[in-house]
């Protein structure tokens, strides 16, 4: 599995979203924030200029990246949670992505930093209010990526009956693989993905044991946000999540091939 992205926004002012292969048609011309459209010459020199030793880094900014919690009963049970009647929804900024090639910087306001390794999938086009049985044409692509939890900050957050983002959507908390096609397995609802911290097993989740199955997350979300290409979707996470320290390391596997990897500074 060779993993590769494609995206869609463009945007020199702000830090990039890299990923280690990319594809771009340059016979656009992009604006930038003042508005003034460049050349297809001044947009290829912007690019020579994040060239690092192992190739292009690709400036691609997704749109939104949406989370699933509590999608796996096993999961629901371990944090004594209540299975819930719609799927529970949130979202983490474009920043909770870090730099391709950084660590994970543990966050000085908590203590209690979690892994959650998820599966996650990347809107391939434009829809709303989407039947999920059309659902599948709005992906072609899948990843594997982490969504870092303060469970300590969530769970003060969640006992004065608060939003969690300050607990989820902080800097770097969502860590991601590049993506493969979907074509590459057999059944996108019977897929293995694995966690390892420092080489042990820590969380193992098949994507049948989903409550919300992929297509069905689509067409719900697609409800209440237009989808555009380039969204991340995380479809939630098996059991075992735990703590992480610094100095671990960590590598998330897809169907046995793994994906990601990087240490906790």
């Amino acid at each position: 599995m060779r993993p590769s992205t494609a995206g869609i926004c463009l945007d020199f002012s702000r830090p990039v979203w890299p990923a280690p292969h990319y594809s771009l048609d340059l016979s656009l011309r992009p604006s930038f924030n003042d508005g003034r459209a460049r050349s297809p010459g001044f947009f290829r020199r912007r690019l020579d200029l994040l060239t690092s030793f192992d190739g292009p880094r690709a400036v691609l900014i997704p749109m939104k990246i949406i989370c699933v919690g509590r999608n796996y009963v096993d999961h629901i049970h371990e944090l004594n949670n209540e299975i819930p009647d719609d799927p529970v929804i949130f979202m983490k900024p474009e920043t909770a992505i870090p730099l391709r090639n950084e660590p994970f910087f543990y966050p000085d306001f908590s203590s209690d930093v979690h892994h959650e390794v998820e599966v996650l999938v990347k809107i391939n086009r434009v829809g709303k209010n989407i039947d999920a049985k059309f659902a599948h044409k709005y992906y072609d692509e899948i990843g594997i990526g982490i969504d870092f939890t303060a469970r300590d900050l969530q769970s003060k957050l969640k006992a004065k009956g608060l939003p969690w983002e300050l607990a989820k959507g902080f800097n770097g908390s969502a860590p991601i693989s590049g993506f493969v096609p979907k074509s590459d397995f057999p059944d996108l609802q019977n897929l293995d993905f694995h966690l390892e911290v420092n080489g042990e097993v820590r969380q193992r989740g098949n994507t049948s044991l989903m409550l919300y199955k992929i297509d069905y997350l689509i067409a719900f979300v697609s409800r209440y946000f237009l989808l555009q290409q380039g969204d991340i979707l995380f479809t939630g996470t098996p059991k075992g999540v735990g703590p992480v320290q610094v100095g671990d390391t960590l590598t998330a596997y897809l169907a046995g091939a793994p994906l990601l990897t990087f240490d906790v500074k």
